[in-house]
């Protein structure tokens, strides 16, 4: 899955070249010549590495007093520091303001693209080990021989690849949020985050900040939501019948638009992110009784599953 890499540097060749080289390895670059444009472009969205000239002529802000800026806002960003005039003490100042590693002007190009992949694979297994902590003791496989967990796994292996929102319907304690994961372990998205947001244990009223995030006040940093957080991967809805009226309106506009808004913020952040659903309630009787929009149900049901019980495992 190609990442989201923020050039920021005064030069514009050097952030074309930059750029050209990043963009034929198969990433996404956004670009920027000063504080002010890097710093609207990580309140667009956080990116997943930022490659950051040291002095920034002509800039409000110099690339340190940026770094940690970008530090504070976003401490699991790496950010790799960049300069034609480095020299040890400079270097040594930006690994101590978080930066992850230091490149000097002019660089080849297998250098350059040596030290990114380092930065995002470092990243990305700091994710993983957050990941496994979190969910200690679960077994990432299908267990069972019988037809049904055979069926649901050619299922799997057929959706895997295919990026379409899916549905997973099922009782507790089936299995629905493993069988989301091994989607997601056989997608393009695999080495992108798979986030949770478990709806039953989130009340009504943080509903939105968790999936949103909140944008920042003088007297609070901006929060990551949940749909800033799954960027490049898979974000998973548990119990989507338990979110309230409310929040089903503003996941409905985010599928059509690929866009939200924080909450406390004006501006459009724009996501790419497979979506996951599921529930162990009937949401056609919930559209009926008014409590699940069927406008929503159709947008996230693209491609319903079932997760057999126990019992018809035997």
């Amino acid at each position: 899955m190609p990442a989201d890499i923020l050039v920021v540097d005064d030069e514009d060749d050097i952030r074309e070249l930059v750029s050209g080289i990043l963009s034929d390895e198969g990433h996404s670059t956004r670009l920027a010549r000063n504080s002010d444009e890097a710093l609207a472009a990580v309140e667009s969205r956080r990116p997943q590495l930022v490659l950051l000239d040291i002095w920034l002529q002509g800039s409000r802000l110099d690339g340190l007093q940026l770094l940690e800026i970008i530090k504070t806002l976003h401490s699991n960003v790496p950010v790799v520091m960049i300069s034609g005039h480095g020299n040890i003490e400079t270097a040594v100042t930006a690994i101590k303001l978080g930066a992850y590693d230091f490149i000097e002007k002019p660089f080849k190009a297998d250098r350059l693209i040596l030290v990114a992949e380092r930065a995002l694979e470092t990243s990305r297994l700091k994710r993983e080990v957050s990941d496994l902590r979190a969910r200690a003791g679960a077994v990432n496989r299908m267990v069972g021989a019988s037809s049904a967990i055979g069926n649901l796994k050619r299922v799997i292996e057929r959706l895997g690849p295919a990026n379409s929102r899916v549905l997973i319907s099922g009782p507790s304690g089936a299995g629905k949020e493993l069988t989301a994961r091994l989607i997601h372990d056989q997608s393009v998205r695999a080495d992108g985050p798979f986030v949770v947001v478990n709806a039953p244990i989130i009340t009504p009223e943080n509903m939105e900040s968790e999936l949103f995030g909140v944008e920042a006040t003088p007297e609070k940093p901006r929060r990551v939501g949940a749909l800033e957080e799954a960027h490049g991967g898979t974000l998973y809805l548990d119990e989507v019948a338990d979110m309230p009226p409310e929040t089903q309106a503003k996941i409905l506009r985010v599928l059509v638009d690929q866009n939200f808004q924080r909450v406390g913020g004006s501006t459009r952040v724009h996501v790419d992110v497979r979506i996951i659903s599921s529930t162990s309630r009937d949401l056609a009787q919930a559209i009926t009784d008014g409590q699940f929009r069927e406008d929503l149900f159709h947008r996230l049901s693209v491609v319903p599953i079932r997760v057999p019980s126990l019992a018809e495992r035997r």
